[in-house]
């Protein structure tokens, strides 16, 4: 759940942070955020 937690703070700090983005920047965001968590869960016990 925190890694979870961790994802959802980064994709609302992108959305308000790059608000002008396109939906295409604002999927690619998300895409690479997902693999951090993922890398996250694999090198951590979150």
């Amino acid at each position: 759940m925190k890694i979870y937690i961790i994802w959802l703070i980064g994709v609302i700090i992108w959305n308000f942070g790059v608000p002008q983005a396109s939906p295409l920047e604002d999927v690619l965001a998300a895409i690479l955020l997902s693999l951090l968590t993922i890398s996250l869960r694999k090198y951590t016990k979150l």
